[in-house]
């Protein structure tokens, strides 16, 4: 019999809701895993080891032991997953990078804040090259299995290149800026079926900037056309985009 994929699941900064989405996946997990090995897989199983054919890995780099050790699972996979927005993007994590350490520190560690090591939040791709991402905070599952299949097959996992805007019209949403609203669908690349909005609520970004994403327009927009002021536009962008737009 051929021999499976080793797949593994590694996290670093983040809440591991990406891998509860993926342990929730549950009939259908039983049949991906019929087709793959897992080498681990924190949420499910510890004590697998490499080298693995994918590596996914949830969480953004805010230390440097980080680094070394990204380094490490990138040097066992042949191909490595940047899964969910703390990965691809930063996340909100990296809403830290705009207060001083001395601010951060004591609001985290408290009395111990010089105990760790620590510095501005990046993405994974910022330490090590990434072969594939998966976006969102949490991700679709429905997109990762899409994305695993493509890569099990040996073809290049296809993204969206367009905003969520275009998903929000598919969907019959209303747009929330008709509600005097900011929202970031406008510049946010799609591929989560626009569920917040459609849940009445607005796109916060969280899975990064559209290709070609146009942020003048966009600023006029929240601030000319919906009256909001430069700092409210400004702290939405950095809840998710504050590592991915170095102009914010």
């Amino acid at each position: 019999m051929a021999k499976k994929p080793k797949i593994a699941f590694f996290d670093f900064a983040g809440c591991e809701g990406d891998q509860l989405q993926i342990a929730n996946l549950e009939e259908t997990l039983l049949d991906v895993l019929g087709h793959v090995e897992i080498g681990e897989f924190r949420e499910v199983r510890t004590g697998g080891k490499g080298p693995y054919d994918i590596a996914f890995v949830e969480g953004s780099i805010t230390m440097p032991k980080d680094e070394e050790r990204l380094k490490a699972i990138r040097a066992e996979s042949k191909t490595l997953v940047a899964l969910g927005a703390c990965a691809t993007i930063g996340g909100i994590n990296c809403m830290k990078n705009f207060l001083g350490p001395g601010v951060y520190r004591p609001e985290v560690y408290g009395d111990r804040a010089r105990w760790y090591e620590t510095y501005d939040a990046r993405p994974l791709r910022a330490v090590v090259p990434v072969d594939a991402e998966i976006h969102g905070c949490p991700i679709d599952r429905d997109e990762f299995l899409r994305v695993t299949k493509e890569l099990l097959l040996g073809k290049k996992p296809w993204l969206p290149d367009y905003p969520v805007c275009v998903e929000c019209k598919m969907a019959g949403n209303v747009c929330r800026y008709e509600f005097g609203e900011l929202c970031l669908g406008i510049i946010t690349r799609a591929g989560c079926k626009a569920t917040c909005v459609t849940e009445g609520a607005r796109c916060w970004g969280c899975r990064g900037l559209a290709p070609h994403a146009n942020m003048d327009a966009a600023r006029y927009v929240m601030e000319d056309r919906a009256g909001r002021s430069r700092l409210e536009v400004q702290d939405l962008m950095r809840m998710y985009l504050g590592y991915t737009s170095t102009t914010l």
